[in-house]
């Protein structure tokens, strides 16, 4: 999954410049998801969902024709990603603001940063150049990277592969680090995983999956597994 950033000062067409390159995104065969960056809370006190929050909840669902969780707290955009990527297995998640993220950007206004491949005047522009702004999201934008810094991508550090990455390298074609397929967290903290360690539980946890009775549950394939494990006397 890979993750491209939209920022900018205010009115300067962050909404319209994410909308159209989802759409573009869309149109290409991926599955896209977005974040938006807010100081106002999405639920109003006076509907149900807020009195439940009110009434000290940690976490209120709805369910209908639309599913939408609020939280209590405040989540890392890591977590938000990672939850993004089980629920939906997305291709790219395109973020509106949280210029502070270390993901590839594009920028509305004067802001630039090591992260910005591009500076556009997001109002103003063509379908034409929306293509174009895609190809360039496609070649230079990359996914979750977390300092492994295994080499297995031919650079001597995930810095130096994400400053070639943006740049326009051709040889940083993929990090071999970045996938997202096997996850582990710890008490909330993402651990990374290096290409051998994610192998090896993948093929471990497949494999003990393949001795259990599973199809009686219904689940006859493995497209996802998900396994959680808590401490018994831990109520945090």
């Amino acid at each position: 999954m890979k993750i491209i950033a939209v920022v900018g000062t205010k009115n300067t067409g962050k909404t319209t410049l994410v909308t159209k390159i989802v759409g573009e995104l869309v149109n290409r065969g991926f599955k896209v998801g977005t974040v938006k960056h807010s100081h106002h809370k999405f639920d109003l006190p006076e509907r149900d969902t807020g009195k439940h929050k009110n009434a000290g909840a940690e976490i209120v669902a709805g369910i209908g024709s639309e599913t939408f969780l609020v939280l209590k707290d405040q989540m890392e955009l890591e977590n938000v990603l990672i939850m993004m990527k089980f629920i939906k297995n997305l291709d790219f998640v395109v973020l509106e603001g949280l210029k502070e993220s270390e993901y590839a950007k594009i920028s509305t206004s004067e802001f630039h940063d090591e992260f910005t491949i591009a500076n556009v005047n997001a109002l103003k522009m063509k379908d034409s150049e929306i293509k174009l702004l895609v190809d360039l999201i496609l070649e230079r934008s990359y996914g979750m990277i977390n300092d492994l810094n295994c080499k297995k991508c031919s650079f001597n550090s995930c810095r130096e592969f994400i400053k070639a990455k943006i740049s326009g390298n051709l040889e940083a074609s993929q990090c071999k680090a970045e996938s997202d397929e096997v996850i582990l967290k710890i008490n909330n903290h993402m651990i990374p995983l290096n290409p051998f360690v994610r192998s090896f539980i993948n093929e471990t946890i497949y494999g003990m999956m393949k001795s259990l009775k599973t199809d009686e549950f219904g689940a006859k394939n493995f497209n996802k597994i998900e396994l959680l494990i808590r401490d018994e006397h831990d109520r945090n």
